[in-house]
């Protein structure tokens, strides 16, 4: 019954808003992931632009379609390939979006909800708000749940990711020592969120961080890949990297018999409660009808 899956994190410093240099930076990520059997590849968040890419907006958008994004994708191959970039929707929207590339075309993407404003996060100046969990099948054991970042300091959209069949949690991140503030120490901060939910929905787990500097923020990388009991399989310094791990669904089936959370998760008393709170706080029903 064991089936494994390859995981790779490629973290590397980005040129901010510069495109071109940040696709020679993937390309070279996607050879030397290849060379290493990677099935799965995922890069930080917006690693197509850098922290601060948006600041060059308009420049450094990108449509789904995009022949640069395609051209990476027939690179990788066989492998899926995880991407950050500022993507451009309809009606020149834009959003801070993660694709997931396989054979010459994006075959799934997320767009992030939970858009920080708060410590030197200011993502709600730029991006429109994604407005859906949902997760990418890989296989028939393995199913991707995309979350970029912040997205995961909203436990509910990581418990609606498990909930919709998540077995592999994937998050890009970009976190900058000193993006919340002095008082907060991001890199514990990442250590205990990606133990607890990997140790918690029995499902192994990738975080990717950027490294380098950009203007204020200093990237301290440590990306990591976990097993579904939360332990560390991989796990990255400081400098440019790629981390390499193998994960055992067998290991997935053994941990959620042990803990069956998804399982007891009760899904139609949460959804009253949320009913029953949403009346209480009195938003009209065609705001909840949206939502």
């Amino acid at each position: 019954m064991s089936q494994t899956l390859r995981i790779g994190a490629a973290q590397f410093a980005n040129a901010i808003g510069d495109l071109d240099a940040n696709l020679d930076q993937h390309h070279h990520w996607v050879a030397e992931a290849r060379r290493a059997g990677v099935e799965l590849l995922v890069f930080p968040e917006l690693s197509m632009t850098g922290h601060y890419g948006a600041e060059h907006l308009l420049d450094v958008t990108m449509k789904r379609d995009d022949p640069r994004l395609a051209a990476l994708s027939r690179a990788a191959g066989d492998m899926r390939v995880v991407v950050g970039f500022i993507e451009e929707g309809p009606a020149a929207q834009f959003y801070n979006a993660a694709a997931v590339l396989q054979r010459g075309r994006v075959v799934y993407l997320h767009r992030k909800i939970n858009l920080p404003s708060y410590g030197r996060l200011i993502e709600t100046k730029y991006y429109a708000q994604g407005r859906f969990v949902d997760t990418h099948a890989i296989d028939a054991d393995w199913r991707m749940g995309l979350l970029i970042c912040a997205d995961l300091w909203n436990p509910a959209l990581t418990h609606l990711s498990f909930l919709h069949g998540a077995t592999l949690l994937v998050t890009p991140i970009s976190s900058g020592v000193e993006a919340v503030g002095e008082a907060f120490d991001n890199p514990s901060g990442w250590t205990a969120t990606m133990h607890f939910y990997s140790m918690m929905y029995g499902a192994p787990s990738v975080m990717v961080n950027r490294v380098g500097t950009e203007l204020d923020l200093n990237f301290w990388g440590g990306s990591r890949i976990l097993d579904p009991f939360g332990h560390p399989l991989a796990i990255a310094g400081q400098d440019p990297e790629l981390i390499v791990a193998d994960v055992d669904y067998a290991e997935v089936r053994r941990a959620r018999a042990l803990l069956p959370t998804v399982r007891d998760s009760n899904m139609g008393l949460v959804s009253r409660e949320t009913d029953r709170l949403l009346e209480r706080l009195g938003v009209p029903d065609i705001i909840r009808d949206e939502d």
